[in-house]
């Protein structure tokens, strides 16, 4: 499949250019972000609970009410990015952002891992930067790599977090910058040693290090969505902090991989094989990765680089509106409310087993035979939507 966007050989780099905001090019786009957007704030306010000043885990369709269902600090954390997003676009939050991020902050026990602190460190830099300097003492920056287990495996999604708050601290604290210069290049190294070495063929992100954990040797190849979106906006980001231009390369070729790997409906598939650089395992197809995870990653890219990824964007973005296989809406404005993903039914093998053997079917993708919705929503999908979209609605 050829790409039109741009050429493998030729990709042109910007490092500094300025992030503009367009507003989709169709009205029908148009419609649909703005209605996104509305909905998920107004979704939003049932996932949280005052009290503990948390949104949960996620909220599950049981009968005919919507049932919370956990609590999660990390949801919290880009939950509070895509409302600040709101708010710098006009919009206006129903929360109180600095007396949840004043809870977080106020006991620290629940950063047990690399992801997390790249979370908070990406959510302070970007929300509350005036709160790093007091945040530093108290996370042990420098031993972050070799002390947590995630890092320690080279899991790809928590050292893209933990990337992008380095990255995104270096860009707002410029006296900061060189200081955390040796960490985020650790850092983006060892994202690096999980992309597909062949990088002229799509340059794929594997779940985790090959070579540093059994795990590794068993499901490494095989990364998730999530294993490239979150590198991809790392690099972008890691490359708009430090001038380095091959990071921008290499996010742009795994970019180009996963638009070229676009399914017929905008479908943005689940698994993808580093080393054979293809499509591993399509479903589920998840609803966050076609309203959200994508267009942020994408957007961001664009900021960076001089590219456009707006018709993969929107392709993506209306499988939700029932141009899905089931031809089934998965937005639920009365229950405000995405719902999760469209899965396969029944008893399945393995998810790494099938990925292994790449079960990936053009039946399935055509017909909806043996395919189901998963009636659930978490709230991290609806703030990662506006971060997406809030300064693209009208």
């Amino acid at each position: 499949m050829s790409c039109p966007i741009f050429d493998r050989q030729e990709l042109s780099f910007m490092p500094m250019k300025e992030a503009v905001a367009t507003l989709p090019q169709f009205g029908a786009d148009r419609a649909t972000v703005r209605r996104f957007v509305d909905l998920a704030v107004r979704g939003l306010v049932p996932m949280f609970d005052g009290q503990r000043q948390l949104f949960c885990y996620k909220l599950k369709k049981a009968d005919q009410c919507m049932v919370q269902q956990g609590f999660s600090p990390r949801y919290t954390m880009m939950t509070l990015m895509g409302l600040h997003r709101l708010e710098q676009a006009g919009g206006r939050s129903p929360f109180d952002h600095d007396g949840i991020v004043n809870s977080l902050l106020s006991d620290l026990a629940w950063v047990n891992n690399l992801g997390d602190m790249g979370v908070l460190l990406w959510l302070c830099a970007t929300v509350c930067p005036e709160r790093l300097e007091a945040l530093e003492p108290q996370l042990n920056l420098e031993t972050a790599l070799r002390h947590f287990k995630d890092a320690r495996h080279g899991l790809t999604m928590e050292l893209s977090w933990f990337l992008t708050g380095l990255a995104y601290w270096a860009q707002v604290s410029p006296a900061k910058s060189a200081e955390l210069e040796p960490l985020a290049f650790a850092a983006y190294k060892s994202l690096t040693e999980n992309q597909g070495k062949n990088q002229g063929k799509n340059g794929f992100f594997s779940h985790l290090s090959i070579s540093r954990s059994l795990a590794g040797l068993l499901r490494g190849r095989f990364g998730t969505f999530a294993d490239q979106v979150y590198p991809i906006y790392a690099m972008a980001q890691f490359s708009r902090a430090y001038g380095h231009e091959e990071a921008a390369v290499r996010a742009s070729q795994c970019a180009l991989g996963i638009c070229e790997a676009q399914g017929r409906m905008g479908q943005w598939w689940w698994h993808y094989d580093s080393a054979g650089g293809r499509v591993a395992n399509g479903y589920p197809v998840f609803s966050v990765h076609q309203h959200a995870m994508a267009p942020m990653t994408l957007f961001g890219l664009a900021d960076v680089v001089n590219q456009n990824f707006d018709e993969y964007i929107y392709k993506g973005l209306r499988w939700i509106n029932a141009n899905n296989e089931l031809a089934f809406n998965m937005e639920d404005p009365a229950h405000g409310v995405i719902w999760r993903c469209i899965e396969e039914s029944g008893s399945t093998p393995g998810k790494y087993v099938k990925a292994g053997f790449g079960r990936y079917s053009e039946t399935i993708e055509e017909k909806g035979d043996g395919l189901k919705v998963l009636f659930e929503c978490r709230p991290y999908e609806l703030g990662w939507l506006l971060y997406a979209f809030a300064n693209r609605a009208e």
